[in-house]
């Protein structure tokens, strides 16, 4: 009896669709941009990854204990934390710097806030903007091949030439379409994410207006501004963020409606902060503070009721 009353996280849908099938449908989409990060950096790649999993998937059992929750680490939900906390870290981040962010980012991205389905935040942004704040030098030092520099995103901001980044030589466009490029570790191979992305489209695991506007408005305001569009479409974290942290379930909106002003606003905020505001990169903070208009955005969106009389 206590089996068959047992109520997992909201919505409550009939379905044949479990949370498990759900979470490694993402795993699965996020190895591409695993294997073109550990091309870029090495084995590198799949140290800071795995030690972000295990810190992640060890703070959920802690706390899972602590509450007295059934033990759901294998639900693919931390696995997934682990590793866009991984992805959104410079590849030569000190270790202990990933075992602390990936606490934070169960902790108090999730944990605090009763578990999976309850979380406002993204848990792995929560983990980096916690990072960012303690450890600023860590998470912006970058470095491609033996050599530390610039991003692509950071010299187009302080106006310095390509060359001067890391940025492989050659097309640009090219080079920053498959990764030869410095940067966070799931950030550098444009294409690896579109692949991922789409296989969660074709599965129907998000919606495919999201991040379509998200980086169509992005490439639209920084065109009106002068800047490259281009290169912003494929440099820094925006395709990952778009596919794969605006797109949360649990964090993003309900209504269809919701989601167009909510996708809107994330590529609003990145244009704007990566254009005037103090750092190169914005697509964490844009999509953190999107994610807190959540319920405003679900209120003022929710459709009318069959049959109700307008006001």
């Amino acid at each position: 009896m206590e089996r068959l009353l047992k109520m997992g996280p909201s919505p409550h849908i009939r379905t044949k669709e479990r949370v498990e099938d759900v979470m490694y449908d993402v795993v699965i989409a996020l190895l591409p941009a695993l294997a073109a990060a550990t091309y870029v950096f090495g084995l590198r790649a799949l140290t800071v990854t795995a030690v972000a999993v295990l810190s992640c998937m060890g703070t959920e059992w802690i706390f899972q204990k602590a509450m007295k929750q059934d033990i759901a680490i294998f639900d693919g939900s931390a696995i997934i934390t682990g590793i866009l906390f991984a992805f959104v870290v410079p590849a030569y981040m000190p270790l202990q710097y990933v075992v602390a962010g990936s606490f934070v980012s169960i902790a108090l991205g999730k944990m605090i806030f009763g578990g999976l389905g309850h979380n406002i935040f993204n848990p792995a942004l929560v983990g980096r903007a916690f990072v960012q704040a303690s450890w600023p030098v860590a998470i912006t030092t970058f470095a491609y091949d033996g050599s530390a520099g610039a991003t692509v995103l950071d010299a187009m901001k302080r106006g310095l030439p390509l060359d001067s980044s890391l940025l492989q030589g050659g097309n640009p466009y090219v080079q920053a379409l498959i990764g030869r490029m410095g940067g966070c570790l799931g950030e550098t191979s444009a294409i690896a994410i579109l692949l991922g992305g789409a296989y969660l489209i074709y599965k129907k695991q998000i919606d495919w207006k999201v991040p379509a506007i998200i980086i169509g408005v992005v490439a639209a305001i920084t065109a009106v501004a002068g800047a490259n569009p281009l290169l912003h479409m494929l440099s820094g974290g925006l395709f990952l963020g778009a596919f794969f942290m605006a797109t949360d379930m649990t964090t993003s909106p309900d209504t269809d409606k919701g989601k167009i002003f909510y996708a809107a606003g994330i590529g609003i905020l990145i244009a704007m902060i990566r254009l005037k505001g103090g750092y190169p990169e914005g697509t964490a903070f844009a999509i953190l503070i999107m994610n807190g208009a959540v319920p405003l955005i679900n209120k003022y969106t929710v459709p009318k009721k069959f049959g109700e009389v307008a006001k």
